[in-house]
């Protein structure tokens, strides 16, 4: 049939479906979905006859649509440009549009339709299902399939001389996200010649193409866009990277897996003593000594946390080194990241954490008397040089602070590692000294721990009661004194270390020499340079000074006012014999300041042992009943420690360990008045 003949007979079936409601789907000539369709938009109440269809989205809405699919009208008008039938197209009254999944008008080209009050602006219009009921955009997007519509088998009769074709877009997803459309629009009914009749027949493939060209578009310059995204990031990833890498103040080596170096940050290259950026053709092993784990680590797709010395111009460094292996997709490894942090910075960090840090100076060490002044003098001296020294003084005296003073002096910088060999049980104190080699023994660390005298490195190695040090260790802590090399237990190589030794003692090693307890060799590399220090007994006025001091540091922590020493109180400090040195000072003079009734010590406010030689003794006088309760002392000790804080209720119960609801109940019980 031809198609002037057919669409004639679609003509007189729609004519008799509005007329008649002769049902369009008993007509061969429709096409079963166009029948569906008529009999759907007839249902909804559209009106066949509308001449203007102008619903159009407000401008805050068309604004934010066309923002939104800015990417799909630049796609569809390149699109549209390129078509190569454009002249004969528009010659022979062909237009095309673009509609959204919504049927709003995003783009039309050469429509010379004169459907909307305003002619040059079609754009945001609605043409839908709800508006203009059957055509070929809705029927295309329902089918999700290309379809070609005769002017007749449009639902309005607006588009009654309109041959449509439509083809959907769709995108990644699988969603259709717009409707390509090409209408030829006719004055009157299609006559036989022979160009209608060719572009009706191409009309649909043409469409077809344009909306898998726009398909096809989108998806490259998405990929493009999210390429360039993708760049732009990865862009600022390696920037921030190489900043993070920067400011890491610990060498990060990344290596192939043969040992290239592909990338080091500026504390690598310094650690390696490489220029800044000059790693063409160098290689990690370089730097490796014969004993090195590192490379077979890695070989064996195996992370972990070593220890390792690397030579860097001849000279060896210890390093914590962290390896973390890099394996491609297949599992193979592809190289590693290696993480370098001195063993320097490691150890100080240990002792900062534990402690470790010398807090006094000489200006910190107070006295007056000849003797102490002349310590003192001698402690400068012998600070500036890296013999080791040995402190004799009874127990009391200060050594520590001392060993301190001389450490702030020469080696402020370095680690202050403190040994108490007295204190150590004897089955760890060579393990503590000398550290261990992981698995040497049961319960040792994985990794191994460095001992004291590798976490000194670079200060000073305070051992204190030298004197208690087992006679068989003597000998192993004399050769690393003599070689400055340490083995770890269980260990195989030595390590380097530089420190220096303040050695203390209340101890005649002199006489443990002639008994055989301690070793005369460790003892001369001991005493190279040796400082007595006075007991408190020798030191004239410096009972009553230090005395005063202690008061006064006592009170500013307590937030207390200060008092003074009494006539009848220092004259018996000044002659007591202070067997305990400064620390028994200190504690007797905490004593008096807890007990005193005044802003003045008494010789009362002592405690007993300074009063009468010896330590107070309770005896039971009479009736068990005569002596002192526990209620009675306690009452005692609250009543005290009000006239201290000045019946600060908050302070005094802070001090005395309970809470103030407590405190408060006990005032009631002892009819004590704080007013």
């Amino acid at each position: 049939m031809k198609l002037k003949d057919r669409w004639l007979e679609i003509q007189q079936s729609k004519l008799k479906f509005f007329k008649d409601n002769e049902d369009p789907r008993s007509s061969i000539h429709i096409n079963p979905e166009v029948a569906e369709s008529w009999i759907k938009s007839q249902a909804m109440g559209i009106s066949p006859y509308t001449e203007i269809i102008a619903e159009r989205l407000e401008p805050e809405q068309l604004e934010k649509l066309l923002k939104k699919e800015h990417l799909l009208i630049d796609v569809a008008k390149s699109v549209f440009e390129a078509v190569k039938l454009k002249d004969l197209m528009f010659a022979s009254r062909y237009a095309i549009y673009l509609f959204d999944e919504n049927g709003v008008l995003l783009l039309n080209e050469g429509d010379l339709l004169r459907l909307v009050p305003e002619r040059n602006s079609m754009t945001g219009i609605v043409w839908n299902e709800k508006t203009m009921g059957t055509c070929a955009h809705i029927l295309s997007m329902q089918l999700r399939r290309p379809v070609q519509l005769l002017g007749p088998e449009h639902y309005c009769v607006t588009f009654k001389n309109s041959n449509t074709s439509a083809a959907p877009i769709i995108d990644d997803n699988g969603d259709i996200i717009a409707i390509m459309v090409l209408s030829q629009h006719l004055m009157n009914e299609p006559l036989d010649d022979d160009v209608f009749v060719n572009l009706n027949s191409h009309a649909l493939g043409l469409v077809t193409a344009m909306a898998a060209d726009v398909e096809n578009k989108l998806k490259l310059r998405r990929s493009y866009d999210q390429l360039q995204i993708t760049n732009e990031r990865l862009k600022m990833a390696n920037y921030t990277l190489k900043v993070t890498l920067a400011v890491i103040d610990e060498g990060i080596i990344t290596i192939d897996s043969t040992g290239e170096i592909i990338h080091i940050n500026k504390e690598g290259s310094q650690m390696l003593g490489l220029e800044k950026g000059k790693t063409e053709n160098r290689n990690i092993r370089e730097f490796l000594n014969s004993q090195s784990r590192l490379m077979a680590l890695i070989a064996d797709g195996e992370n972990a946390d070593i220890e390792e010395s690397l030579c860097v111009c001849n000279i060896e460094q210890n390093y914590m080194i962290n390896i973390r292996v890099v394996n491609s997709t297949t599992g193979q490894v592809d190289g590693a990241v290696i993480k370098l942090v001195s063993a320097e910075k490691v150890n100080a960090m240990v002792n900062s954490r534990s402690g470790a840090i010398a807090n006094y100076s000489f200006d910190d060490l107070i006295g007056e008397s000849k003797e102490f002044k002349k310590a003192v003098a001698l402690g400068k001296r012998f600070a500036s040089s890296p013999e080791n020294i040995l402190l004799i003084g009874e127990s009391g005296t200060g050594k520590e602070l001392f060993a301190q003073a001389i450490h702030n002096k020469h080696r402020p910088n370095g680690p202050f590692v403190a040994v108490n060999c007295a204190a150590l049980p004897r089955e760890l104190i060579e393990s503590e000294l000398f550290g261990y080699e992981g698995g040497s023994f049961t319960g040792a660390e994985r990794g191994g721990r460095p001992g004291k005298i590798e976490l000194a490195h670079g200060g000073t190695l305070f051992l204190d009661e030298i004197g208690d040090m087992p006679l068989e260790l003597q000998a192993v802590l004399l050769r690393v004194l003599e070689d400055k090399q340490v083995m770890r237990v269980g260990g195989r190589r030595y390590k380097r270390v530089d420190f220096r030794v303040v050695a203390a003692t209340n101890k005649d090693l002199y006489q443990m020499i002639r008994e055989k307890l301690f070793r005369e060799d460790l003892y001369f590399r001991l005493s190279v340079l040796s400082i007595n220090l006075p007991s408190l007994r020798l030191r004239e006025n410096d009972v009553t000074l230090l005395g005063q001091y202690f008061i006064k540091k006592y009170c500013e922590k307590m937030v207390w006012e200060v008092p003074t020493i009494g006539p009848s109180a220092r004259n018996i400090m000044s002659e007591y014999n202070w067997p305990g040195n400064v620390r028994q000072l200190e504690n007797a003079v905490v004593y008096a300041v807890n007990t005193a009734q005044n802003q003045i010590i008494e010789a009362e406010d002592l405690p007993a042992i300074i009063l009468n030689g010896e330590p107070a003794q309770t005896a039971a006088v009479g009736n068990i009943g005569e002596v002192y309760t526990i209620e009675i002392l306690e009452k005692i000790s609250i009543e005290n420690v009000l006239y201290k804080t000045k019946n600060n209720i908050t302070k005094a119960a802070d001090l005395l360990g309970i809470g103030k609801s407590t405190l408060y109940r006990k005032l009631k019980e002892y009819n004590i008045n704080v007013d």
